[in-house]
């Protein structure tokens, strides 16, 4: 799939996956050898090699000679949270963006790791640690050129939130999750027309953007330095009015959705 968009023209910048996809070695390779970098989410398990380790075909004394390669060299991987904890490991906090409900601002560490699976030639690597507010650490693997900056590393570690902000919409606002299929393209069908939805939703809040800029002294009012943008949510409420059998008035979904924003942008000072 990756491929297929990638040859019609898609434009983008990374690929991001979560741990399911991260841990897949042939897929990380496959994206390596199609020139995409990718920033890979992997579990705390993940073994990895800090020195670059020496493959082959071992030379057998008796019997057959050995065909398959392997590990020749005598370092052992070890698990990525355990370079997490290591001494040397050093974190620095990065602020990556801005967010609804204030910065996002972690503590970020990186260095160079190698992979390799049933012998096969080591990949170096970027391993990408982030220890949020909380604590929790999470890993990620990333083929970012060797001179990435950590700013870098750290914006490509955090940019999969966007794809589970848009399944959670298409779940929550679209009706995605009352989908009921057993079969491969039942579900094929079901998401087609929620994609068109997404876009036609994505082109509203673009529009609104353009059409109604949002005042910089509002912000001030409010304490924030940034409003809150249109949501799904405030879009299906528009919708609502619009349609044949509204549930709304123009004018009572227009106070509703600006109820909303003043509320958000409330809530961010509050959190801030």
């Amino acid at each position: 799939m990756i491929e297929r968009v990638n040859d019609e023209g898609l434009l983008f910048e990374m690929v991001c996956c979560d741990t399911l996809y991260g841990r897949s070695y042939w897929l990380r390779r496959k994206l390596s050898a199609a020139g995409l970098v990718y920033s890979a989410d992997v579990p705390a398990n993940t073994k990895v090699y800090l020195e670059e380790p020496v493959t082959g075909a071992p030379a057998n004394k008796k019997g057959r000679r050995a065909t398959k390669p392997r590990v020749l060299s005598k370092e052992q991987p070890i698990e990525v949270r355990q370079i997490a904890t290591r001494s040397e490991t050093k974190w620095t906090r990065i602020e990556v963006r801005e967010t609804e409900r204030g910065y996002l601002n972690d503590e970020f560490s990186a260095r160079r790791v190698w992979t390799t699976q049933r012998g096969d030639e080591p990949a170096s690597e970027w391993l990408v640690m982030r220890r949020d507010a909380e604590g929790k650490i999470h890993y990620a693997l990333s083929n970012e050129r060797a001179d990435a900056p950590l700013e870098r590393l750290a914006w490509g570690k955090c940019q999969r939130v966007f794809i589970e902000c848009a399944n959670r919409d298409a779940k929550s606002e679209i009706g995605w999750d009352e989908l009921r299929a057993q079969k491969f393209p039942a579900w094929e069908h079901e998401l087609a027309p929620v994609c068109l939805a997404t876009w036609f939703m994505a082109q509203t809040k673009l529009d609104w953007r353009e059409r109604s800029p949002r005042d910089p002294e509002r912000g001030s009012e409010f304490g924030v330095d940034e409003l809150p943008e249109l949501s799904m949510a405030n879009v299906r409420e528009l919708l609502r009015a619009a349609m044949p059998l509204p549930q709304l008035s123009v004018e009572g979904a227009t106070v509703l959705v600006v109820e909303h924003l003043v509320n958000r942008a409330r809530s961010r000072k509050s959190r801030l």
